[in-house]
């Protein structure tokens, strides 16, 4: 187990991150093999029961001795508009009967059954988890330092960053606008988000890392080498890539989904709410055209409404009816296995550094060329 007062560049041989996807896409063979090849592998435990996610946890640690994480939802408010919901229902009612299924019910908890992961954490520690959706209380996070558990809070503001700080997290990871998947704000505020007006990763990042001295892991848009340069170059101490792994034969990502990353027929995203009530960057297919404008903000509501849909279309193989979570990167996605991908971004990276190095001055980007806020916390 990692101490938490070491710095986050010394958890990995590589500073790379595989993205934690909810929905799919993150497996146990996915992680051990991004762990293996020596960047830091994550588990989704979002959606899961708190006994699927211990289960993948076993399952991970039978496959590497190296370290790994695991990304807990925080619990959201239940404050979802009943009547907006079943307008939206309505709305769904011809997507459920073409796809010849059933739309979900939304009176689910909001919680992700967040005590009950914790509880299977705190008696059965892992190296590294990371939190999505809020902060978790300072015991919380308290609790998982005297346990060895290195903490991670993702962050889209500097407000939330500083208040990661100020809790105790070990180091936040900074989402840029451009990541693919859902916004992770701490609050989500219909006035404000997903309207595209978030900050992109290298603004977001700079402002964040003069603001706190925890250490930052970037997200949002990376999937060559010379992006990871750039954010280290920035003061990052890692690179986190989603999409990037999402097409590796690792990912458990439908097959529909994964061709539709680099597929000329959705050349771009958006934000929507479409899939989840909660903003997300998804490729735009018919789905999010018809009904991104009416969806409300009601997660995790919306999600569980949809889930039936889009479940069935993808049986259906019908990519136009799924909800194709990607990065603003997407066009750069490369079907690799994930320690092929791991040895091809490695390689990429060391060739921007020594270019930058070449051009006078420190090899930017290098481990040891790290600002203040990557030592100890």
């Amino acid at each position: 187990m990692p101490s938490a007062s070491i710095p986050f560049s010394d958890l990995t041989e590589h500073p790379i991150v595989q993205a934690p996807m909810a929905g799919g896409p993150s497996t146990p063979e996915l992680a051990a093999n991004v762990s293996e090849a020596g960047g830091l592998g994550f588990l989704a435990a979002g959606y899961k029961t708190p006994e699927a996610m211990y289960e993948e946890i076993k399952q991970l640690r039978g496959q590497t001795q190296r370290l790994f994480g695991v990304n807990l939802f925080m619990p959201q408010p239940d404050n979802a508009d009943s009547g907006a919901l079943e307008r939206y229902r309505a709305q769904l009612a011809d997507e459920a009967a073409w796809f010849e299924t059933e739309l979900g019910e939304t009176d689910h908890a909001t919680d992700d059954a967040y005590e009950a992961k914790l509880a299977i954490l705190f008696d059965d520690p892992v190296p590294v988890v990371s939190f999505t959706f809020g902060c978790p209380t300072q015991p919380v996070l308290e609790r998982f330092t005297k346990r060895g558990t290195y903490t991670v809070v993702t962050v889209t503001s500097v407000n939330e960053a500083q208040t990661a700080e100020f809790l105790g997290a070990d180091a936040v990871c900074v989402q840029g606008v451009e990541a693919g998947g859902h916004q992770s704000t701490h609050r989500d505020d219909p006035q404000a988000d997903g309207t595209g007006s978030g900050l992109g990763l290298l603004s977001l990042l700079v402002q964040v890392k003069e603001a706190v001295r925890l250490p930052v892991v970037a997200a949002g848009g990376l999937m060559r080498g010379k992006q990871i340069a750039a954010v280290l170059a920035a003061g990052a101490s890692a690179a986190q890539l989603g999409t990037a792994f999402l097409v590796c034969p690792e990912s458990g990502a439908d097959v529909m989904h994964k061709q539709a990353m680099t597929n000329p027929l959705f050349a771009r995203t958006e934000l929507t709410r479409a899939f989840t009530g909660r903003p997300g960057r998804a490729l735009v297919n018919r789905f999010l055209r018809e009904h991104g404008p009416y969806a409300p903000a009601a997660y995790p509501q919306v999600h569980h409404l949809t889930a039936g849909v889009r479940k069935a279309a993808a049986r259906a193989k019908d990519p136009q009816g799924m909800a194709l979570w990607a990065g603003q990167g997407h066009r750069l996605a490369r079907d690799l296995p994930a320690a092929q991908l791991m040895d091809v971004l490695v390689t990429e990276l060391a060739m921007a550094r020594e270019w930058l190095a070449k051009q006078g001055g420190p090899a930017l980007g290098s481990p040891r060329a790290a600002g203040p806020g990557d030592g100890p916390v």
